[in-house]
């Protein structure tokens, strides 16, 4: 048989055969969902953080400054986001997909946010600019965004090439949150109205201001740019 007709037989048995499902109470990964239409279906909170300006970074500089910029923001934020216990999911280049579950998950991804802020403004930068000189290098920006919803979580591809596809409205629009302008983190209504109070203010001031998401469909999110300090 040739390919076409081997991508026939593939697609056609996908859309015929029934899913199997369950619940999940711990984060998937590629050994606990099978090949076939098997998914876990789980609530759960997704973050993004995504560089900002990476595409302008990478045509103007050397490779090596920029791949020393990615290495240190994703090393950052994974260490950050596994101490919050969030489970990484996916690294895309210079961005990084990450699931909370349980009843803290969106606190916990916030504050996870909010430590990567701090992360690239107090620890990523001056180590770089004390590296190479302000003519050489611009200043590291990134974007947050995270939002929470049920997920379905299936495997794509083949044998030997396959990941996890989170399919649901948290991993979508924490996605495209993370690609609205710098340098802010951006959450959701669903997110800001179901956090601790202890992310949502500090000393009687609140932290997030609410906006238009504008290129979307002029739903109220809310976005902050204050940092959590690491100890």
């Amino acid at each position: 048989m040739g390919l076409k007709t081997d991508l026939e037989t593939e697609v056609s048995r996908i859309f015929k055969t029934q899913w199997t499902t369950r619940d999940g109470q711990t984060v998937p990964d590629d050994q606990t969902v099978k090949l076939g239409n098997d998914a876990v279906k789980l609530r759960a909170t997704v973050l993004y953080a995504d560089l900002a300006d990476s595409t302008k970074m990478v045509d103007k500089k050397k490779a090596e400054y920029s791949a020393e910029v990615y290495k240190t923001f994703l090393l950052c934020a994974a260490r950050i986001i596994t101490s919050h216990d969030g489970a990484i999911t996916a690294y895309d280049g210079d961005r990084i997909m990450a699931v909370y579950i349980g009843n803290a998950k969106n606190t916990s991804a916030v504050k996870s946010a909010m430590k990567i802020r701090y992360a690239v403004g107090q620890i990523i930068n001056p180590a770089k600019d004390k590296q190479y000189p302000s003519s050489v290098s611009e200043p590291v920006k990134h974007v947050v965004g995270i939002d929470t919803s049920d997920l379905f979580v299936a495997k794509t591809g083949v044998r030997g090439a396959n990941d996890l596809v989170w399919v649901g409205r948290a991993a979508n629009y924490a996605a495209k949150l993370s690609a609205l302008p710098s340098p802010y983190i951006y959450i959701t209504n669903e997110i800001f109205q179901n956090m601790a109070e202890e992310v949502k203010t500090h000393a009687g001031k609140s932290m997030w201001e609410a906006v238009l998401w504008n290129n979307f469909d002029n739903r109220t999110i809310y976005r902050s740019s204050w940092h959590w300090a690491i100890d």
